[in-house]
């Protein structure tokens, strides 16, 4: 009820009377009294005026269910299902249980807040309070378990197509899966896989994106190598809700041409972004770790480094650390 009364404020210029609200929704004048009221305590500004009725004033940069459906441009993602929510453990708990309950590709959910955010190789995300977009996806691509690591490759090229659209600012990819400004982070890609031999069951994209933190928003041991999108702005904040927008849309029409046409087209633009081809990096996989430049990607999205003895080696999965100007890597 609530989202279809701010859809309706939305689309009315000036004023709507209690009573026009309620012949609309068929409920009391006193239900949509309480509605409104909610809607202000979730950071809504509507005026209120005897004889007159409300008026929206002023949309709240929340990741509500209404703002983010209201004009969301996508065909099915987050669209159809979406589940929002003030504080959670991880948006990809909750994605994995409602994967496995059925819910079906391009559900959504989104939080204000993670405890326990996870990035890649078990490391911790930092998820502070309205600051961020923390956001899992289902997906459930008709292709062989095998083809599944090209799907960070086609979510990473739908995000920097979006923060480019809806910020202007350069943003970069690092393999496997790292959204970079000025060679720091500024976003993620997490998947989890549930598949049998030859078929995916379901594949959960996690997603957070560094939007309006301030730098002592993250933690000392994180500040040299990360960034957010306010920081990277001069200081000033963005609109949360119209980038998860521009993001779903984006990556839905990167994911649905990737069905389409193949993966060669979307490694192509990675590449095209990529900070990672030609660099000096470091290459940890379990016990081994060594030097080398990156050369190039492979069709299958794997990383080939030409080692230090002129040996190429093709990384399928493993911590890739970009050289620093003072030789260490990061």
């Amino acid at each position: 009820m609530k989202e279809k009364i701010i859809e309706t404020l939305s689309a009315t210029e000036g004023y709507i009377s209690g009573e026009e609200l309620s012949e609309i929704f068929g409920v009391s004048r006193t239900a949509i009294w309480k509605h409104i009221n909610a809607l202000k305590e979730e950071g809504y500004e509507i005026e209120s005026q005897t004889r007159k009725g409300y008026k929206l004033l002023k949309r709240p940069d929340a990741l509500l269910k209404a703002e983010i459906l209201f004009q969301l441009k996508t065909q099915r993602w987050g669209k159809e299902y979406l589940y929002t929510y003030d504080e959670v453990d991880s948006t990809n708990v909750i994605a994995k249980k409602l994967a496995n309950e059925g819910k079906p590709e391009g559900t959504a959910v989104v939080a204000e807040f993670q405890r326990a955010g996870k990035g890649r190789l078990g490391r911790k995300w930092v998820s502070p309070k309205g600051s961020g977009i923390w956001l899992s996806l289902i997906l459930r691509p008709p292709m062989l378990p095998t083809n599944a690591p090209q799907l960070s490759f086609v979510i990473a090229v739908g995000m920097v197509r979006a923060l480019k659209n809806t910020t202007g600012l350069d943003i970069k990819t690092k393999w496997p899966n790292d959204i970079l400004i000025d060679r720091k982070k500024v976003a993620g890609i997490l998947t989890e896989i549930s598949a049998e031999m030859e078929r995916i069951n379901y594949i959960v994209v996690g997603i957070g994106v560094n939007v309006n933190q301030r730098v002592e928003d993250f933690p000392i041991e994180f500040r040299d190598k990360s960034i957010s999108l306010r920081l990277a702005n001069q200081g000033q904040n963005l609109f949360r809700v119209k980038i998860l927008q521009g993001i779903l849309e984006e990556m839905e029409r990167v994911y649905n041409n990737y069905l389409e046409e193949g993966f060669e087209p979307i490694l192509e633009e990675w590449k095209n972004n990529s900070i990672t081809i030609g660099e000096e990096v470091q290459v940890i996989m379990g016990e081994e770790r060594f030097n080398g430049v990156a050369i190039d990607i492979d069709k299958d999205g794997s990383l080939l480094v030409k080692k230090d003895n002129g040996e190429v080696e093709r990384i399928i999965a493993g911590d890739v650390s970009l050289r620093k100007k003072g030789g260490q890597y990061a």
